[in-house]
């Protein structure tokens, strides 16, 4: 199944709201971004402590009860919940290598951020890839708990989408596409005759990602500066091997250095990256003429001048 590129426009804008910037300060006066290691280490610690002192209905999920909604709930271990088990115990932690490019600001260079996540029910179907569409229903909230963001009717995450640059309230939740492939999505979809849909065995999951993994500096209210998030989902369908622009390769191959970040893969050195780039070597003639797509599916790589370099990516091929 591939998107086109209108569809694709669609899904890299639907996370995207406009908010002021009120990144500067009380006179308008700019203020410098702090750095993302300082930044970092301030937002795990942050992280750590919510994780130590809150739980999620683990019991509710381990023995649904009837009618159960199948939703993550959080709450203070204190009182009559002061024998629940914390959600540090239950996360794992994954590492993702930041730049200071992603926000288009000088400095530092890959600091290396943790993001926690939590599956909380194991999806049937399969696992989306960073380059994959995703179909989910979503919540997003401060670690205090105020939400700013809820679609519980369904919206499509386009992956790569959430990790192009940006400068303060412009830049999107990386975060959100790295921490959703841990979650496989369910495995029959139903129409109703209502109009409505249920889809069965579809994975719920929770990340709790860094600023450096989402906005940074910048001030998108309730959103402010430097703010950890957490995302509940469910995954509920994915688009395997999404191809973006629709070349005959799917987007996760075009991700030429296996690094999970899309936007750095432009063979040709035009304002376009690989994976939305019909032509990615810019030598006139489509990639889709330049590999052959085998019956069963897989895709066969010519080298035509025996140089080392295939033809879809080789400009004097």
């Amino acid at each position: 199944m591939k998107l086109n590129k209108f569809f694709v426009f669609t899904l890299l804008t639907v996370m995207i709201w406009s908010c002021n910037n009120d990144d500067d300060g009380p006179n308008n006066e700019s203020v410098p971004p702090r750095s993302l290691s300082e930044v970092a280490a301030e937002n795990d610690a942050e992280i750590q402590d919510f994780l130590r002192t809150h739980f999620y209905n683990y019991e509710e999920f381990e023995t649904p009860p009837e009618d159960f909604d199948f939703k993550i709930r959080i709450d203070t271990i204190a009182g009559a919940n002061s024998n629940k088990e914390a959600l540090i115990n239950q996360v794992e932690v994954k590492t993702i290598k930041v730049s200071a490019f992603e926000f288009l600001l000088e400095g530092e260079q890959d600091v290396e951020h943790k993001y926690y996540y939590l599956e909380a029910r194991p999806g049937e179907g399969l696992k989306p890839t960073i380059a994959d569409s995703t179909f989910v229903r979503y919540q997003g909230s401060l670690l205090n708990g105020d939400v700013f963001d809820d679609r519980n009717t369904g919206v499509w995450w386009d992956n790569p989408g959430f990790q192009f640059p940006g400068e303060g309230f412009n830049k999107d939740f990386r975060g959100v596409a790295e921490g959703v492939v841990n979650t496989a999505a369910g495995t029959n979809i139903i129409d109703n005759s209502d109009g409505t849909f249920q889809i069965d065995g579809y994975g719920v999951g929770m990340i709790i990602i860094p600023s450096g993994l989402s906005t940074f500096n910048g001030n998108r209210p309730p959103i402010s500066a430097y703010s950890p998030l957490i995302f509940k989902f469910d995954v509920l369908t994915i688009v395997e091997n999404t191809d973006h622009d629709n070349d005959g390769i799917p987007s996760i191959l075009e991700d030429l250095d296996s690094d999970g970040f899309l936007p750095n893969d432009n063979s040709d050195g035009d304002t376009i990256a690989n994976f939305q780039d019909a032509d990615d070597d810019n030598d006139g003639t489509p990639t889709r003429e330049e590999i052959t797509i085998n019956a069963d599916g897989t895709i066969t790589f010519p080298d035509t001048d025996g140089d080392g370099i295939e033809d879809y990516l080789d400009s004097d091929s």
